[in-house]
């Protein structure tokens, strides 16, 4: 006698099973994730007065946020810093991993990983703060030029600017950018770059028309772990930027503590989210449409 799936009780199957596997840790993300997320969510159209957050539900907040002149250029900042870091985190990272990958004995790739994440070993604040410490205007480097007489008074165009932000962030998230590019290049073939060459390329080319492209998924993942939360940092523009380069989560924090308006601050939490989904969503369709043609 042969008895059915469809007569098989659903707390037996095997997707039962899973679900009550996970079970725990997906009622722990809903608990700490969703549950907050969708409170602000819901804060984004209330309005936020003297009796707190209330009713009714209303997109005032929204038009304000996305017509104001100041949330617009705070987010435009916001795009153009994180772009440039993660631009300048990529470039500084590859050429690490490729070294790492490539040119590393095996029995030492291990050493080198690790040296590479111990500035996970000290707090992120300690980390952005010595970046002011070098960069300030009693700085070491403005200290340093004019103990040698290169310099009279200490050089302003050092910090409190967008290049100084650049630089902070960049070196802050190097290592979230060197180990997803690391994975892919040493999942690289390496008779391919041998075929390559023993065709008459040179290595330049082979590394342009063979290793770079196999390693776009790396360059992608690194990307996107450093583009979304560098748009959402608060610490490195208020300590590196002196407050005078606030960024969209500085204009979160003050809205949310400062002000007290949490309608508002949300409506801004909510906006700078969809932006960031919007770009993370591209890149994602960008690396599939590129596995795909590399497939065929």
């Amino acid at each position: 006698m042969s008895v059915g799936h469809a007569s098989t009780p659903f707390t037996q199957t095997e997707g039962f099973k899973g679900l009550r596997l996970i079970s725990p840790t997906l009622f722990y993300c809903v608990l700490l994730m969703a549950v907050p997320l969708a409170t602000v969510v819901i804060y984004s159209f209330m309005t936020d007065g003297d009796q707190g957050v209330t009713g009714p539900f209303t997109f005032d907040n929204y038009i304000k946020v996305w017509t104001g002149k100041v949330y617009q250029t705070i987010m435009a900042r916001s795009l153009m810093v994180s772009m440039l870091v993660t631009l300048a985190t990529v470039l500084l990272a590859y050429p690490i991993a490729y070294y790492v990958s490539f040119h590393v004995p095996a029995h030492r790739k291990a050493l080198w990983l690790f040296l590479i994440t111990i500035p996970f070993w000290t707090s992120y604040v300690v980390r952005v703060f010595l970046w002011k410490v070098i960069l300030g205007y009693n700085g070491v480097i403005n200290s340093g030029l004019m103990s040698l007489g290169i310099i009279d008074e200490p050089l302003q165009a050092i910090n409190y600017n967008i290049g100084a932000l650049v630089m902070t962030l960049a070196h802050a998230y190097a290592p979230f950018a060197i180990l997803p590019i690391f994975v892919v290049l040493e999942k690289i073939d390496r008779s391919l770059l041998e075929a390559g060459q023993d065709l008459g390329e040179s290595k330049i080319v082979t590394f342009l028309r063979v290793t770079l492209p196999l390693s776009v998924p790396g360059i992608i993942a690194a990307v996107l772990i450093v583009f979304i939360p560098t748009i959402g940092d608060y610490v490195t523009p208020d300590l590196i930027g002196g407050g005078k380069l606030p960024m969209i989560a500085n204009m979160i924090e003050v809205q949310m503590l400062k002000q007290n308006n949490r309608a508002l601050g949300s409506a801004i939490a909510v906006s700078a989210m969809l932006i960031v989904a919007l770009v993370s969503i591209a890149f994602v369709m960008w690396n599939r449409r590129y596995l795909k043609g590399g497939a065929r």
